[in-house]
């Protein structure tokens, strides 16, 4: 009984050790950490409080709490895994974890976890300056669902990160996720409704995940288009599981 306990307690301690060294790792990445917890909330500060009247203008800052907070948290999963996974491969890192006697998922879920603490963090930035600022009102139950869309809305963008870590190499990575990340959440309407951009942007957005994800988050907060929460759940699913698949399948082809 003892031999097949010790080995189950290994493991965790392994998923644990290698999550919390990644967290900081980053953490400790100024280039990375800066424009990932900053640049959310200066967006909001001045679109969602400063431009759009403050208190005056409620309705305006609920919906950009909600769609800034999407926006926030794809770049940690887009960049922790797109950048850090191309960079880690070329180097032979990858490889050098395979050689550990480590559990094989650890790494993946490592870069998972510290992607949903970042998401934590921009959750709670937003929200004390769309309290403090905007004077954004919400249910307990609405600012513990915006924060549970956050944290696991990171997962579809930590598996189109990985795809992207896969195929893009070091130098190259950054430019690919910056020409996917940008556009993405433009032409989602996470910087301003899409009722403000010409119709062929509202009819092509449901090809983006971040549109999906960012409607459950207007959902929360009584400002979605529509549409039922199962399809865009569904779809999201969808996306998550083809693009780990499609990376699983490059990193067994490639060895």
């Amino acid at each position: 009984m003892h031999a097949i306990v010790q080995p189950s307690v290994a493991s965790l301690r392994c998923y644990y050790l290698e999550a919390k060294y990644e967290c900081l790792r980053l953490l400790r990445t100024p280039s990375f950490v800066l424009p990932s917890l900053l640049f959310p909330p200066i967006f909001y500060l001045m679109f969602g409080v400063l431009l759009s009247g403050g208190r005056n203008d409620g309705e305006a800052a609920r919906y950009l709490l909600a769609s800034y907070g999407v926006f926030g948290i794809m770049g940690p999963a887009l960049f922790g895994f797109g950048v850090t996974v191309a960079l880690e491969r070329e180097r032979g890192f990858l490889t050098l974890k395979r050689a550990l006697p480590m559990p094989p998922g650890a790494y993946l879920l490592a870069k998972m976890a510290m992607a949903m603490l970042f998401a934590v963090i921009i959750t709670l930035l937003l929200a004390t300056l769309a309290v403090s600022l905007a004077g954004v009102t919400l249910q307990p139950s609405q600012w513990l669902s915006l924060l549970a869309v956050n944290v696991l809305g990171a997962l579809p963008f930590c598996a189109m990160g990985l795809l992207i870590g896969v195929f893009a190499n070091g130098q190259g990575a950054p430019a690919v996720v910056n020409l996917i990340y940008l556009p993405m959440a433009f032409l989602s309407g996470l910087w301003l409704p899409l009722q403000a951009l010409p119709d062929i942007f509202t009819k092509l957005a449901a090809v983006w995940p971040a549109y999906h994800l960012g409607q459950i988050a207007l959902k929360v907060v009584g400002r979605d288009a529509g549409g039922s929460l199962a399809m865009h759940l569904g779809v999201l699913a969808v996306f998550t599981v083809a693009f780990f698949l499609l990376a699983r399948a490059r990193l067994v082809r490639s060895g």
